[in-house]
């Protein structure tokens, strides 16, 4: 096996250790400026597609705000520890775009099969007629490793760590 630096490998530890990320999303409507939002969403990897994969519902807030921009960040942090520091905690920010899968097409089964591995308590979900696979297709990010530990991380650095 090849030599992984150690920021690279604890990204890795990151992104494949954590199940759920924060998704912000921007809101526009007619009654007031652009403003973004943040929800909490389950994520995979779909390495076959190089995108994270979200199952959202269709009459959620951030699933319009989707269709509307394609816009959107992930958030993925390491859980907090009693006792230790919280400006440490290890995090990364993931700027993408979304797309919106279409039921019964190819990326939609790579996604729900994606998903699924990941999530086989939500095969249910996935037979539920407001529900959509959403793929993020990650354009760059920004790793925190710890206090004084920050990078830029590339597209191409992203789409190899979901192979792993």
């Amino acid at each position: 096996m090849p030599h992984e630096p150690r920021l690279a490998a604890a990204l890795r530890h990151l992104v494949h250790g954590r199940r759920t990320a924060a998704l912000a999303t921007l809101l526009q409507d007619a009654a007031r400026t652009a403003a973004p939002q943040a929800s909490f969403v389950p994520f995979a990897m779909d390495a076959a597609q190089g995108c994270f994969v979200l199952h959202v519902s269709a009459r959620a807030a951030h699933t319009r705000q989707m269709q509307a921009h394609a816009a959107v960040a992930l958030l993925i942090a390491a859980p907090e520890e009693a006792g230790q520091p919280v400006h440490a905690l290890e995090r990364v920010g993931i700027e993408g775009e979304a797309r919106l899968l279409e039921p019964g097409s190819p990326a939609w089964a790579s996604a729900r099969d994606a998903y699924l591995a990941r999530f086989p308590e939500a095969e249910f979900m996935t037979t539920l007629g407001d529900f959509r696979f959403v793929a993020i297709d990650p354009l760059a990010g920004r790793h925190i490793a710890g206090f004084g530990a920050a990078r830029d991380v590339s597209r191409q650095e992203l789409l190899a760590l979901m192979g792993t």
